[in-house]
């Protein structure tokens, strides 16, 4: 594998600028460096259909929403999307810039969830939140910018640990059925144990380190042994009877071979599972449409993904439970 020449450039401007280390700043200094970070690197303002904040009711208050309606719709139902910032950072700002583009090449509304983030809020509050926003939009709650449908879940990062868990705890609830999960680079072992950890652990954007300042900030101190179970989709015991998956990974990303390991066990396990490696790209890439020409090829293998999944169980609308924390 080579660095892609965007991806490499931008590595060099990185370290040319000679920013601190994510893992040295506070949890308030990397959320603004990351919502600047922003105009820089993501195509903002594509115009889209509609754009409209809510507020859902979850089990630690009310969750801020962003609902986008595509300026052409291609599927009913809507994408929940879940932004990485590994637990810690991101935002419904920070991550506006990709919603819009998925919205309208997935040709779906997309609801954007402002999940709680630690270390304010620990694990599992960053999940209940998510889980009580599916419930809602698979309950009909973004209607009529949905228009009916089935709901699949997608993120990124810290974002796609959380749809995996998601569409986990859906199956082991009984509801509501999603179409599909949609995986990007996702954190799923908080062991931090994967070849990849150690070989890429410094010199492209995320470093080891920052991962592991994420997990302690999520789940707190631990003694050493496997941190909270629940929280590694990777060390979910069984995988089966899951919706569709597309899981995408980065050749340079420390999460790399994670992401591929939890790929391989839910197609052991039985699921439909797409994979798909950028191999010269680095951690986070998708978002950074202003830069890298690769983003948004990602994106739109993703947008095609979520096109192509039947409604999970077109009879079922009126069955749908809403999920809770």
């Amino acid at each position: 594998m080579t660095l892609e020449p965007q991806a490499a450039a931008f590595l060099r401007r990185l370290a040319d600028a000679g920013a601190p280390p994510q893992h040295t700043l506070t949890p308030a200094q990397a959320r603004s460096a990351h919502d600047d970070a922003a105009a820089t690197v993501s195509i903002l303002g594509e115009p889209v259909a509609e754009v409209r904040d809510v507020v859902v009711s979850g089990p630690g208050g009310e969750i801020p929403v962003r609902l986008y309606a595509p300026q052409q719709r291609e599927r009913r139902g809507a994408l929940v999307y879940i932004h990485g910032g590994g637990f810690v950072v991101g935002s419904l700002d920070s991550f506006d810039g990709l919603c819009r583009a998925l919205a309208n090449r997935a040709g779906t509304t997309v609801v954007s969830v402002d999940y709680r983030r630690a270390p304010e809020h620990r694990f599992p509050a960053a999940l209940d939140d998510c889980l009580a926003v599916t419930g809602w939009a698979a309950a009909g709650g973004a209607e009529p910018l949905a228009e009916g449908g089935s709901v699949v879940v997608a993120g990124d990062s810290a974002g796609g640990n959380l749809a995996a868990l998601v569409a986990i705890a859906a199956r082991d609830r009984g509801g509501p059925p999603l179409a599909g999960q949609a995986l990007l680079y996702p954190m799923t072992d908080a062991t931090m144990s994967m070849p990849s950890m150690r070989e890429l652990a410094e010199g492209y954007s995320l470093t080891a380190a920052d991962v592991a300042w994420f997990w302690e900030h999520y789940l707190g101190e631990t003694d050493g042994s496997a941190p909270a179970p629940g929280a590694s989709p990777l060390h979910v015991e069984d995988l089966a009877g899951l919706p569709p998956a597309l899981v995408v990974t980065a050749g340079y990303d420390p999460l790399r071979d994670e992401g591929d390991a939890y790929a391989l066990r839910l197609s052991d396990a039985g699921n439909a599972v797409g994979r798909r490696r950028f191999d010269g790209m680095i951690h986070g890439f998708a978002r950074m449409t202003a830069l890298f020409d690769s983003a948004v090829v990602a994106l739109d293998e993703v947008a095609a993904f979520v096109r192509g999944l039947p409604d999970a169980d077109p009879g079922a609308a009126e069955q749908r439970p809403a999920l809770r924390g």
